[in-house]
């Protein structure tokens, strides 16, 4: 039986080939990590990923469309939802709308705004251009699908029952209440020379304040709605989050909200673990 062999030079040769193939390949990883970074570390581009698909949906819905109808109220937390849902085609047979309430003006009733609203931020609250949750109440009762999602407040939490009895929805009527998330300091200056073993293994402290308001929520909202908790879905722990999807990619550009790889990631663990799958 004739025995083929390598001849000594040529095996030297493929194994030189395959190392730098190697070497190519992980320089290509590193390179794409770091301008995921770069990317994300533009404030600007960022903000307009967050926030430029929830303003062009601020609008009435299209009575002619045969899709359902789906609302979300809220602040830059039900922008993040959105985007969790558009990433991952979710939702694709309602017509999706968008309230928002800006943050500091509080999704709560009007004759109860004025104790959670800051002196500061009375006259932005006030300015009939601001929406709120009297104006926004009509377009809910007309939605079949309603979907709160803010970065609430401890008090403000609190007083779920009653906002939900404002709005006097109809039993045909889904309501989902979407807890806060939070994913501590990010420091992508810092990410962007650390090796890819450390970025998949950290995790940053976000502390108790999410878990408290999110325990609030859910006591508060008890049968009345579905309620989900993004910070024990995505972080399965008290204290700290994963700053990184498990394919390095950064998960939120500021620690609020989400980059374009965030909103998947976190859109597919919401409706995979909850029954938002069902909707």
């Amino acid at each position: 039986m004739l025995k083929t062999t390598i001849p000594g030079r040529l095996l030297h040769s493929f194994c030189i080939f395959f190392v730098a193939l190697c070497i190519a390949q992980l320089g290509y990883a590193k390179t794409a990590v770091q301008q995921s970074l770069i990317k994300a570390s533009n404030i600007k581009l960022s903000n307009s990923y967050a926030f430029d698909r929830c303003r062009a949906l601020s609008k009435p819905f299209d009575e002619n469309s045969p899709k359902r109808k789906a609302i979300i109220v809220g602040d830059s937390q039900g922008c993040d939802f959105l985007n969790e849902i558009l990433e991952n085609n979710y939702l694709s047979n309602y017509q999706i709308r968008v309230r928002f309430i800006p943050y500091p003006c509080q999704t709560v009733l009007g004759g109860h705004r004025a104790r959670y609203i800051h002196p500061k931020n009375r006259r932005l609250c006030a300015d009939k251009r601001t929406d709120n949750l009297h104006k926004a109440r009509k377009q809910i009762q007309h939605a079949d699908l309603v979907i709160f999602a803010a970065l609430w407040k401890q008090e403000v939490s609190r007083q779920m029952p009653q906002i939900i009895n404002y709005l006097r929805l109809k039993k045909k009527q889904r309501l989902v209440v979407v807890g806060n998330k939070f994913f501590g300091k990010i420091t992508i200056n810092k990410y962007m020379h650390m090796p890819y073993a450390k970025l998949k293994r950290l995790r940053n402290d976000v502390g108790l304040v999410s878990q408290k308001v999110n325990k609030i929520l859910k006591n508060r909202v008890g049968n009345k709605a579905l309620f989900v908790d993004p910070q024990e879905l995505v972080c399965q722990d008290a204290t700290t989050c994963p700053v990184f999807t498990d394919n390095l990619h950064l998960i939120s550009y500021d620690g609020r909200h989400l980059t374009k790889d965030g909103a998947r990631y976190i859109g597919r663990i919401l409706f995979q673990k909850t029954t938002l799958k069902n909707l």
